[in-house]
């Protein structure tokens, strides 16, 4: 597969400070791709509790099907990610593969399998070869350091074209904690959930039921809220690291966590909106805020709609202020809807307002605005109260190219 340029909507990678309780290193085991880092280790303080939310695809990785069941314990000792292979349908192979893989990394790291978690992303249906997993594991248990965050980030990418990265500081009492999270994500983005492959890493200590409340909560504002293309990927994982190395008081009050709360929306709201950026071919950003819904859930609906509308996505790419095709994509959404109610805004210009074309209505600002790399698409059903943002970016011929040559 050709090299494929750097996204010109990526951000820099923040510097992702060092966490105790948090070690980290890369290697070359050449999976699928030459010359580059394509497995990760993450080895975890003793008594590191962990959350997970994982895709609703059902036809799920053999990694995804092997840490729901591991995640029931509530603890963590170590991560292996690998890229190139995505260990789906490859059936019993598939878990052999997974138990080898976890095998190793629990006797490099001297505790059990079921202390293990594992991610894998690449091509699907090609059987991982495990072995060249095993062959490395020993070399990346030499070479783990707490300050290797970018590298990891760098290594469990695919079609990306930047590594993705986020931190946030908060106070859980009087105690200060760090949160660092790396993504991977470019095509195959849809929500059920929309990340493709997150690690996030915390040194605070919470218990591993109020981890995942959080987390579940909190994926439903970022990750739920993203699409590229409308795929829901076989391997979606997100994980959260608590290490409980910055010595605060472990508690599941929600008062106490608030800040933790915060800062955890802010990093997975980072990395959910850096996956956007670096969707396959992307050109823009597409913010689509929708009011006025009967509730939430149908302005979700009715955004994720215009967000998943290629005759949009394509308009966008075109900077064609073709606002007939937003209407189009909310009334196809199948939720509560009043033509005669109707408004849309584009870049904050109120193209039409109550079914028809505002008077005067100038497109000249519009186009302009088009033209920018970020667009902001508003549309007011006119029913109630629902609200909801979703991102997604515009639909070029760089997708084609990219995933018509995928496995070349």
């Amino acid at each position: 597969m050709a090299q494929i340029p750097v996204s010109p909507l990526a951000l820099p990678l923040p510097n992702l400070p060092p966490l105790a309780g948090v070690r980290l290193a890369t290697a070359e085991a050449g999976i699928r791709y030459k010359g580059r880092t394509d497995v990760l280790l993450a080895e975890l303080a003793e008594g590191t509790t962990v959350a997970g939310v994982f895709t609703k695809n059902l036809c799920p990785g053999a990694p995804v099907t092997y840490c729901r069941e591991v995640l029931q314990g509530g603890t963590a000792r170590g991560l292996v990610v690998n890229a190139g292979n995505a260990n789906v349908f490859n059936g019993a192979a598939g878990m052999r593969a997974v138990e080898t893989t976890a095998d190793s990394a629990a006797k490099t790291l001297g505790t059990t399998a079921d202390q293990i978690f594992l991610a894998s992303t690449g091509v699907i249906g090609e059987p991982l070869p495990a072995h060249k997993i095993v062959a490395v594991m020993d070399d990346l248990h030499g070479r783990l350091e707490a300050d290797r965050f970018a590298q990891a980030a760098s290594a469990i990418m695919t079609t990306d074209t930047f590594p993705k990265g986020a931190t946030r500081t908060a106070k859980i009492g009087s105690v200060e904690v760090t949160i660092n999270g790396i993504a991977k994500g470019s095509g195959m983005i849809a929500p059920d959930m929309a990340t493709m492959l997150c690690f996030v890493f915390t040194d605070a200590a919470i218990p591993a039921t109020a981890l995942q409340a959080m987390l579940a909560k909190n994926v439903e504002s970022t990750f739920n809220c993203i699409t590229i293309d409308s795929d829901t990927s076989t391997s979606d994982t997100v994980l959260l690291f608590a290490t409980g190395q910055a010595g605060n008081a472990p508690t599941e009050d929600p008062a106490y966590l608030a800040d933790f709360r915060r800062a955890l929306h802010e990093v997975l709201h980072d990395l959910a909106l850096l996956v956007v950026r670096d969707g396959e071919g992307a050109q823009k950003l597409v913010t689509i805020k929708v009011e006025g819904a009967v509730n939430n859930g149908s302005a979700k609906r009715i955004a994720l709609s215009i967000a998943n509308s290629p005759l949009v996505k394509t308009a966008i790419a075109g900077e064609d202020a073709n606002w007939g095709r937003i209407v189009m994509a909310v009334g196809k959404a199948g939720e509560p809807a009043d033509r005669d109610r109707l408004g849309v805004a584009v870049g904050g210009i109120w193209m039409a307002q109550a079914g028809g074309v505002v008077p005067g209505y100038n497109e000249a600002p519009v186009v302009k605005h088009m033209q920018g790399r970020e667009i902001e698409i508003m549309v007011d059903i006119g029913l109630g109260q629902g609200r909801a943002t979703v991102w997604t970016c515009d639909l070029t011929h760089g997708y084609i190219d990219i995933n018509g040559s995928y496995r070349s």
